[in-house]
């Protein structure tokens, strides 16, 4: 069900995303710290979700909301990152709001990547985009995974 003119060929979107996942991998192995802190591996798992997110909206590209919301986000992390001084490791608070607070709609917008700018049926038809990619992620993933486990 995908609208007039649009393809989606899901096999080059996993070729493109696995390419560029495994070379930030390589990439990220090759300048890895020699000590197997917690810190260390905490941050390295952090690399490895930025990249696996970064690499999944590169293949995809800039056709979709969602994607062009993470490279935006991502972009100004980076630019961000250099500027801003280390804050304290604080813990996070995580708020459990009543059920009957938010609509199902709002819950969605904030869970898909640029979701909050979008009317009803661009945000359904990018939600089902976004979780066909996060499907794909995660089949490269495991296949990187299993191979390496040999």
């Amino acid at each position: 069900m995908t609208p007039k003119g649009v393809t989606l060929n899901t096999n080059s979107h996993k070729i493109k995303f696995a390419r560029r996942f495994i070379r930030t991998l390589l990439k990220m192995r090759k300048n890895a710290p020699s000590s197997s802190s917690i810190e260390e591996i905490r941050k390295r798992s952090q690399r490895i979700k930025i990249a696996a997110y970064s690499s999944m909206a590169h293949a995809v590209g800039s056709r979709r909301a969602w994607s062009r919301a993470i490279l935006f986000k991502l972009r100004n992390r980076a630019r961000h990152h250099g500027m801003m001084r280390r804050r304290s490791m604080k813990k996070r608070v995580i708020k459990n709001d009543p059920p009957g607070d938010q609509s199902q709609t709002n819950k969605l917008r904030q869970l898909v990547p640029g979701g909050k700018a979008m009317d009803m049926c661009s945000l359904l038809e990018e939600t089902a985009h976004y979780i066909r990619s996060l499907s794909t992620q995660v089949k490269v993933m495991q296949t990187i995974a299993d191979h390496f486990s040999k």
